[in-house]
Formats: structure tokens, C-alpha cells, sequence
């Protein structure tokens, strides 16, 4: 029989030919390599029968499908390390994460650092025992009785939740094995560059009521050098932690009575608000209207938008006090409330496209294990923004929001590319209406030429999106700005708008946002940059040293001309040497520090040091204001 090969050739293979058998068809060199194949676009197993005339790929570790193959195999066995350790710890779930994995355990101990190590060493001997891995399928009876037996009652949970009809697969290696779909690599020789990175507490299922379990996180890659660059990079991360940074450079504080709600400080103030206003500046040079709408609501609106049944969970509830009902909602976003207000008035195709922008506040219950510094919170706002269009002015729109998002990702150094999200599983709206959603949004973004990878199955309930993921100054990647389509909300709130023919019409609805939260993006910006923010961003741009008391009169006049020309600028008063006080202003990341003694006072000038690139000579002070002010409108990368 024949299979189809990636390049458009086909290779022919014996009857009932695994994945395996056309590695080893192509050559020695791929079989040896192969840890799981796909078929058809599906990843499976080395081990699975291939059809005549199917498209076979094979899965090698240095690809991004067999990194994550890797780390779910790796994750098995931490599992079977752990068991052989420690007799009668339950294994619940163990799934791949961004750069790793983890295992969540029951057990009555907590695990220690040095627990941390004997585990990774058994590992090590498992993988060097070359254990093969194997796929066998299960009746579901036969699962419950298995894993009850050996008293495994999370598990027995999780198969009691699958659905009756579908197929139980158990990946066996030697005397361990565990529920997975898989795919795994066929041998534990196939792994090796791994390593075990902290230990926290998870509840059950996520849900505080539950047991708390032991979770184990990990890391996996395809060789030594590529775990020995990651860990290079995860030291690097600590260094550049945003809440550390947060507390040394004073930008943010949290306490216990306001639990995920940040305290933003005069400076992380100035950083918010130079941020919101240059959104706002964006916004209206590109004809969107600023509104605001109410930050509670009744239930009404987010049974009519869906959220009611399937978010509600994450809504913080308000209690009526004449119902006694808790039927009232903070808004946790600010869609529903743009559809409420574009349907208050009557709408004309004359008037489209409609770009409402909104900074409001929100809120979203997320669980207290989950919150973490400014990237997860309760409280934060977004850069919100709803474009009410004619569909066949999708296109213009998209176009011009990819536009504006290069500008701002521009003028804070972030690289990016585009994902393209199609219908997830659980959605609103007929397949009609998707079938529309899904084939102009991509004609779209295929219209701007650009690369952009599919992601089947992870748009959002009521729409497909492209979405835009960042990559910082160590190489991490954050998904950011989005924009979506929506045919569904102009359905379920009645949204109209007169067309030339005179006749009422849905229009397309666009969701759309480029920094996401300002709290995340802030948060993103401290550690891409390390705290050293960019001039035109920098809580504080200048500080003026005097050398001696002497000259205090003539920093302020300095600091009194930069300041009138918009420049945020401090006075160093100590009576510490120069030294000090440079050392001071380095530490706190000022971008500018202008020294003057009785040379400058005399001459009307500076001398100037740089954050980077140390002192840069005299300079007239007038001349300095128009170079600052140069650099703020044009929001430079450089000081």
C-alpha cells in the first residue's frame, strides 16, 4: 500500500504498516529519531496502524509536536518515580504546560526539596532502563475495577466523568501504567533531558473545598543544551520578576484586605497613565469614540449574552436586597455593555463603522491559588474596544487594527506573530453563522500577507479570533492583543443598522484589544525591559545631582525648565558625593541624570549621563527639552 509523505510524495509500505514501519520505509536515520507520528494531521502513537493512502508525518524531538510529546511522556514518568518511591500515592492529572509539565499527587506528606531530588534520580534510572511504553485499550468497566483495586479513587472520578461511548486508553511502562490519551514515546531510552523544578500545593479539581493535592512542576526538552538554555533563561526570568521589580522600583502594592486588586503608587500611576492616555491618543487619531457604561448589572444582560450559563462561576455576584437573589453582577467584561449601548439609538450604514473604546474597570472571581502579582488578578481594565461594521468592511478593519498594533508593539520593542482560532467545541451561534465568521476573518488576515499559524477548536464561545503573541527580551512568548468576529451578539441583543436599501440589517460585530489588561501588560513591559523603562515611559525621565549644596538653587531652575516642557523630572537634595547619588539614580533606573556644578550653573548647561552609555558630555538645557520632548512623541526605544 501507499502513504502520502509531507513534501506531496508517496512511499510505499507493507500491509497493516505502522507509523513506525514508514520511518524506518523512509530511512534509518528517521526511524531511529521517531518518537510518534501523524496521520492525517492527528498525533498518534509510533505504534498505530496506518491506512492505505493516509498523510504520514513523522514526530522528531526538535519539533514542536515532539517537545510536547517529550513532556507528556516525561510527566509519566515523574508519575511512575514517584509510585515506586513513595507506595501509596495517588496520581491524578498530569498534563504538558507551557515550557514543561505537571503531576498533581495525593498524599499525605508534603513533598520536600530533597524529595524534589530522589525523584528526579529515579527518573533517571527508569529512563536509562529503556523501559518500552505501551497503548492498550480498556472497556470502561475494566478501568473502574483496575483502579479501584489499587486505590486509586481520583482516577476512578475522572473515568466515571468520560463519556459512556468513548474509547479508555492506559499507557503501560513495565509494572506502572496510568489513564492518558497519549501520544507517548515508545521507550523511557527516548528520554533524558529533564528536570524537576518546585512543588506547590493544588486543590482538587481546582476547587477550594477539595483536597489539597501535592503538585509537581517539571521541565522537558529535546537535549541537554536546549534544558541547559532554558534553565539559563528561567534565572534570568527571577531576575526580572515583575513583583519583585514592582516592589524595588515602587510601582504596585497588593495587601490581604483587597485580594487581586493592585495599589499602584505615584510612579507605577505615571506608568498606567502614560499608557492609557497614548491608547487614548491611538483611539481617536483612529476614529474611535471613548464611552463608559455602568460597572453592575442585572443578570438579564448576561443571560441575553450567554455569560449567565457559562461564566458565571467567574463573575463577582451582587445581592438585590429586594429579591434577596443574588442577581446582580459586577461586569467582568465590557461587550454586553457596548451591545446595550449601540442599541439604544437608531443606526444608518452611513454611520459604520462605529468604534467604541472603553478603559473601564472590571472584575473576575478568580480562584485565590491562581492570583499572581499583576499577571492574574480580581480587579483590572483593558484597552476594550467593540467595532460595529458593514461585513464587507471586515477586512478595512482588520486591517487597520493590525496597524495600530504594530505602532504600539513598536514603540515598546515587542516582536510578534498571529494565531488563527477557529470554533471551539462548546459555542453559541448555528454553524451558519460560524461557517461566515470563520471565512471572512480568514480572508482577512490572509489579505495582509502575513504568516500566522491555524489553532482548530480555541476560539472564543461566540466567535473566531486572530490572536497576537509577544515575545519579549529573553525569548518568552505572551499572547496580548486579540480581535474577533462576532455574528452571535448582533443576534442574541437584536442589533440593527438601516442599509442603503432601506431595510433593517445585522451589522458584524469586532472585538478587539492590543494591550489586553493594562495589569498584565504592565506587568510584561517590567520584565521585558527589567525595569528600565524607555524614556518616553519612565515613571521618572531625569534627575538633576548637584554637586554641592551651592547648586541646588540652579537644579531646580533645570528641573523647573524640563518640567515645563513636560519632562518628569526629580532633584536629588541629599548631601551623599556624586558617586552615590548616581549610583542611586542607576538602581532606581532613571534614564537621565544631569549633573551641574559651578561649571553649568555658569554656562546655562548640563552634564549629561545616560542609564546606558554613561556621561555624554556638556549640553545647553534648552537644546536637552527639545531632545526629550522629541523622544516622547515619538516614543523612542532609545535615551
Amino acid at each position: 500500500m501507499h502513504v502520502q509523505l509531507p513534501d506531496g510524495s508517496q512511499k510505499e509500505v507493507p500491509e497493516n504498516a505502522t507509523v513506525a514501519d514508514v520511518a524506518a520505509a523512509i530511512g534509518k536515520g528517521l526511524a531511529k529519531a521517531a518518537i510518534a507520528g501523524k496521520i492525517d494531521g492527528k498525533v498518534v502513537d509510533l505504534s498505530a496502524k496506518v491506512p492505505d493512502g493516509a498523510k504520514v508525518e513523522i514526530v522528531t524531538p526538535k519539533s514542536e509536536t515532539g517537545v510536547d510529546t517529550i513532556r507528556h511522556s516525561t510527566a509519566h514518568l515523574m508519575a511512575h518515580a514517584v509510585q515506586e518511591l513513595f507506595p501509596g500515592t495517588q496520581v491524578t492529572i498530569g498534563p504538558v504546560i507551557e515550557n514543561g509539565f505537571y503531576y498533581d499527587f495525593a498524599t499525605d506528606r508534603p513533598f520536600t526539596e530533597d524529595d524534589l531530588r530522589r525523584i528526579e534520580e529515579k527518573m533517571a534510572e527508569i529512563a536509562k532502563r529503556d523501559v518500552p511504553v505501551q497503548r492498550e485499550e480498556w472497556t470502561r468497566e475494566q478501568a473502574i475495577s483496575t483502579f479501584d483495586k489499587i486505590g486509586e479513587k481520583y482516577k476512578v472520578e475522572i473515568i466515571q466523568s468520560i463519556p459512556g461511548d468513548e474509547t479508555l486508553s492506559v499507557y503501560r511502562q513495565g509494572e506502572w501504567f496510568d489513564l492518558c490519551r497519549g501520544p507517548h514515546v515508545p521507550s523511557t531510552g527516548k528520554l533524558g533531558a529533564f528536570k524537576l523544578m518546585s512543588v506547590a500545593g493544588a486543590y482538587w479539581r481546582g476547587d477550594s473545598r477539595n483536597q489539597m493535592l501535592q503538585r509537581i512542576y517539571g521541565t522537558a526538552w529535546a537535549d541537554q543544551k536546549e534544558l541547559d538554555e532554558y534553565l539559563k533563561r528561567t534565572e534570568e526570568a527571577k531576575a526580572r520578576d515583575h513583583r519583585r521589580l514592582g516592589k524595588e522600583l515602587d510601582l504596585f502594592h497588593f495587601h490581604p484586605f483587597a485580594p487581586g486588586a493592585a495599589f499602584w503608587t505615584p510612579k507605577g500611576t505615571t506608568v498606567y497613565q502614560t499608557l492609557s492616555q497614548y491608547m487614548r491618543e491611538l483611539a481617536l487619531a483612529n476614529g474611535y469614540v471613548e464611552v463608559k457604561t455602568p460597572l453592575l448589572f442585572n443578570k438579564g444582560l448576561w443571560e441575553i449574552s450567554g455569560h449567565w450559563g457559562k461564566y458565571k462561576e467567574n463573575m463577582f455576584l451582587v445581592l438585590d436586597s429586594e429579591t434577596k437573589e443574588h442577581d446582580f453582577s459586577l461586569k467582568p467584561m465590557n461587550c454586553p455593555s457596548h451591545f446595550l449601548y449601540y442599541g439604544m439609538k437608531r443606526h444608518s450604514y452611513r454611520d459604520l463603522p462605529l468604534r467604541l473604546h472603553t478603559q473601564d474597570v472590571l472584575h473576575r472571581n478568580e480562584a485565590s491559588g491562581t492570583l499572581s502579582g499583576l499577571t492574574r488578578v480580581r480587579q483590572f481594565a483593558q484597552d476594550d474596544a467593540h467595532i460595529f461594521c458593514v461585513e464587507n468592511q471586515v477586512p478595512d478593519e482588520v486591517a487597520r487594527f493590525v496597524g495600530l498594533l504594530d505602532q504600539v508593539y513598536r514603540s515598546v520593542g515587542l516582536e510578534y506573530t498571529a494565531k488563527f482560532s477557529t470554533r471551539p467545541p462548546v459555542r453559541i451561534g448555528t454553524d451558519e453563522l460560524w461557517d461566515r465568521a470563520e471565512a471572512l476573518l480568514k480572508k482577512a488576515l490572509d489579505a495582509l500577507g502575513r504568516p500566522y499559524e491555524i489553532k482548530e477548536g480555541e476560539g472564543a464561545f461566540y466567535g473566531p479570533k486572530i490572536d497576537f503573541d509577544v515575545s519579549d527580551s529573553i525569548g518568552r512568548k505572551w499572547q496580548l492583543g486579540t480581535i474577533q468576529l462576532d455574528y452571535n451578539a448582533p443576534e442574541r441583543f437584536d442589533l440593527q443598522y438601516v442599509g442603503e436599501d432601506n431595510t433593517e440589517h445585522r451589522p458584524a460585530v469586532l472585538h478587539r484589544a492590543i494591550y489586553g489588561s493594562f495589569e498584565r501588560f504592565i506587568a510584561i513591559l517590567i520584565e521585558h525591559f527589567a525595569g528600565a523603562f524607555p524614556f518616553w515611559l519612565a515613571p521618572v525621565q531625569a534627575t538633576v545631582l548637584s554637586l554641592s549644596e551651592k547648586f541646588v538653587d540652579y537644579a531646580e531652575e533645570v528641573a523647573g525648565k524640563l518640567r515645563a516642557g513636560g519632562i518628569r523630572v526629580e532633584v536629588d537634595r541629599s548631601n551623599e558625593k556624586l558617586g552615590a547619588k548616581i549610583r542611586t539614580a542607576q538602581l532606581e533606573k532613571i534614564p537621565w541624570m544631569l549633573v551641574v556644578g559651578e561649571k553649568e550653573a555658569t554656562s546655562g548647561t548640563v552634564s549629561l549621563r545616560k542609564r546606558t552609555g554613561g556621561d555624554q558630555g556638556s549640553v545647553g538645557v534648552g537644546e536637552l527639552v527639545q531632545h526629550a520632548i522629541e523622544l516622547i512623541r515619538t516614543r523612542s526605544l532609545t535615551l
